[in-house]
């Protein structure tokens, strides 16, 4: 089983919202180490040190090394929770790897020959992406670090499903169990409204231009109109004098 972080970590007693917040007040981050057959296990880490490896799209694809005291296990990241608006990680949790068990991960996809796929270069077409990582469940000794998906075949309208992708022995994709959906496409840009010609504009020049006497007769007619409503309102006023 190959490894390509190591991450050092300290077991954590104290649990609680306030102890979290003291330990990330101090630079930390807590922590948390589950599967395996074995008890979870509260951890901290260096919060710097953690910021810097997720930087690396590899950090969340491959297998880790935890470093606790004299003891080391293989781990994957399973979750990070982040600070809704500072460049902060709240909490982060690893799963156990185990020789002989499948793990479940999500792999990043690497697209290439984009730039001379007949739909790019000769047809002019825009490459569309559907998917950016795909779930896959294998051995810890049969995990890529990626998939490569090759469009240099790809013509206009035509698009690659997970069916199609190039999978290393001993690796299964997730979803084809239930679907074979499309990871990438190539689709003809989207056309541009024309802006009016001449002769547009001019044409509905003349419909304001003969719109307008209508519109200015109608005004007329309503401001005419005006004083015999007035008598009207008047009219049951008079009547009721009268008697």
């Amino acid at each position: 089983m190959k490894t390509s972080f190591e991450l050092v970590a300290e077991f954590r007693e104290t649990q609680g919202k306030g102890a979290s917040r003291r330990l990330r007040h101090d630079g930390k981050v807590p922590a948390i180490l589950y599967g395996g057959h074995s008890e979870a296990r509260a951890l901290t880490l260096s919060h710097q040190k953690l910021l810097i490896m997720l930087d690396n799209e590899r950090f969340y694809s491959t297998i880790l090394s935890l470093k606790v005291g004299d003891q080391t296990q293989a781990a994957i990241l399973k979750d990070v929770q982040r600070h809704p608006f500072k460049n902060a990680i709240v909490h982060v949790d690893f799963q156990r790897v185990e020789d002989n068990e499948k793990i479940r991960i999500s792999i990043p996809l690497h697209f290439v020959g984009a730039s001379v796929s007949p739909g790019v270069k000769t047809q002019g077409g825009l490459v569309s992406h559907m998917r950016t990582e795909l779930e896959v469940t294998c051995l810890p000794k049969d995990l890529p670090e990626f998939i490569e998906v090759d469009l240099s075949g790809l013509s206009l309208n035509e698009s690659i499903h997970m069916s199609q992708l190039k999978i290393p022995p001993g690796v299964e994709l997730v979803a084809l169990a239930k679907e074979d959906a499309a990871v990438v496409a190539i689709h003809s840009p989207r056309a541009e409204e024309p802006e009016p010609t001449a002769v547009a504009a001019t044409a509905a020049e003349g419909v304001a231009a003969a719109a307008a006497p209508a519109a200015a007769a109608g005004a007329d007619a309503a401001k005419k109109a005006e004083p015999a409503k007035a008598e009207a309102k008047k009219e049951p006023a008079k009547k009721d004098a009268k008697k």
